[in-house]
């Protein structure tokens, strides 16, 4: 099974690369996975520019098809995520509302941060939007808060609770992603 690890986070000096890194590198020692890793500031999608409603999949841009290509390929995800204002930030929602079908049936690990919060009301304000997409939230994610002290000359040094949480929500995205499989397949 393929794990997108995808960076949600453009801006310069973010700590959701590192944060992401750290993610992919869990995900590959786990074994549950063959994993990717999607970064947001990379592929640089446009705001939402597609004439026709992605629920039709008749895209029109080539950097649709391929977000498309990438979203499709994938059994499960991991959003890497920070908290703007309450909630996750715009760059994320952007990508997500880029396609419709190709997240169905697919379950989404959560790993968000922030300040002492670490980052759930993100996670909170964005479990009704991959509902609706049909994708299933782990409930079982990575919280870091005061996500600063655990950055060290630019990489992530999780707490031992932030690192144990991680295998925790691999283990529950593992069983949901072959759960899920043969709903995926009759999609």
């Amino acid at each position: 099974m393929k794990l997108l690890v995808i960076v949600g986070s453009t801006r310069p000096g973010r700590v959701g690369r590192p944060i992401a890194d750290w993610v992919v590198d869990r995900a590959t020692h786990h074994g549950g996975f063959d994993v990717e890793l999607a970064d947001l500031a990379e592929i640089d999608l446009p705001l939402f520019d597609e004439p026709v409603h992605p629920s039709l999949a008749q895209y029109q841009h080539q950097h649709t098809k391929d977000w498309s290509a990438r979203v499709a390929g994938a059994d499960a995800f991991v959003y890497v995520m920070p908290e703007y204002n309450h909630s996750y930030n715009a760059a994320l929602k952007n990508a997500i509302d880029y396609l419709n079908r190709e997240w169905a049936y697919k379950p989404v690990g959560l790993v968000s941060y922030g300040g002492v919060s670490g980052g759930l009301r993100a996670v909170q304000a964005i479990k009704p939007v991959v509902s609706a997409l049909r994708m299933t939230p782990a409930v079982d994610a990575v919280t870091v808060p005061m996500v600063g002290s655990m950055m060290k000359d630019g990489a992530f040094e999780p707490s031992e609770i932030v690192e144990a949480s991680a295998k925790v929500m691999l283990d529950e995205l593992v069983k949901l992603a072959d759960v899920l499989r043969p709903l995926r397949a009759a999609a």
